[in-house]
């Protein structure tokens, strides 16, 4: 063990760091705190142990991860590794959602008759990262990369309806729909908007999860209300949450294979 004092980032506190340190004494600590937490919950004595740190250093860097969610609590208090984690890895898979989501939105839209998008979230915003536009007539148009608000629309819905109970209420501050609008998504497995984002636009999404089963994703269709109706789930849910599980299950299936090689 190479002895490496402090906390700053050359890791200079007296703390002891493992043979095959990068030399950035901070980020050599926060590694070791997630590969002890890899094995499960963790009280802060069980990390100063597994560690090999000061309880000090182990508490300031525990409750740093835990501001920046990559480390969470259970309901005992121990440190577990946090959602950001799982957020991280989502994003990691993005080519492969990408490169899967043109042909299944084509298809959306062929079949529908409207414009189909499929959106992530980033912060307090919602991107289009792939959509497929209706040729002719009235049409919601979306372009790739248009970047869209979370507090309005059948997306944003979907993309908030999941997630933990802290993010899920903080992202209703403001927003137009309410958690009884998020509680009936979540229980039919898609969301609906009528002039929600914008006056006289309908829409339908649905969720895509990756292989932890996190939704990562929401795919969407988008119109007139004359055409699509003011109840548009209706005419379209089936379809769009179709669609969502095509990608759905290209993702699992990707990860199962990765797992077997």
């Amino acid at each position: 063990m190479d002895t490496v004092p402090g906390d700053d980032a050359d890791g200079r506190n007296g703390d002891t760091l493992r043979d095959d340190s990068s030399g950035v004494g901070v980020l050599d600590k926060a590694a070791s705190v997630f590969s002890a937490l890899e094995s499960g919950p963790q009280t802060l004595a069980q990390l100063v142990s597994a560690t090999h740190l000061a309880r000090p250093t182990v508490h300031r860097l525990a409750v740093a991860l835990e501001h920046h969610r990559l480390v969470a609590r259970d309901m005992q208090g121990r440190f577990i590794l946090g959602p950001r984690l799982g957020e991280l890895a989502s994003a990691a898979g993005e080519d492969r959602l990408l490169a899967s989501a043109s042909p299944v939105l084509i298809a959306l839209r062929d079949h529908t008759g409207e414009s189909a998008q499929l959106f992530r979230r980033q912060g307090d915003q919602r991107v289009c990262v792939a959509a497929a536009e209706r040729t002719v007539g009235l049409r919601d148009s979306i372009p790739i990369g248009a970047t869209l608000s979370m507090k309005a629309g059948s997306a944003a819905q979907v993309l908030l309806a999941w997630e933990e109970p802290d993010r899920l209420h903080r992202g209703l501050h403001g927003a137009n729909f309410t958690a009884t609008n998020l509680s009936a998504v979540r229980r039919r497995g898609w969301a609906q908007s009528v002039s929600e984002r914008e006056i006289g636009v309908a829409s339908i999404s649905a969720p895509v999860r990756g292989p932890s089963g996190r939704v990562i994703a929401a795919v969407s269709i988008s119109g007139p209300v004359e055409r699509m109706g003011h109840q548009p789930g209706r005419q379209h849910a089936t379809a769009v949450v179709t669609a969502a599980r095509r990608l759905t299950d290209v993702l699992q299936a990707t990860e199962g294979l990765g797992a077997e090689l």
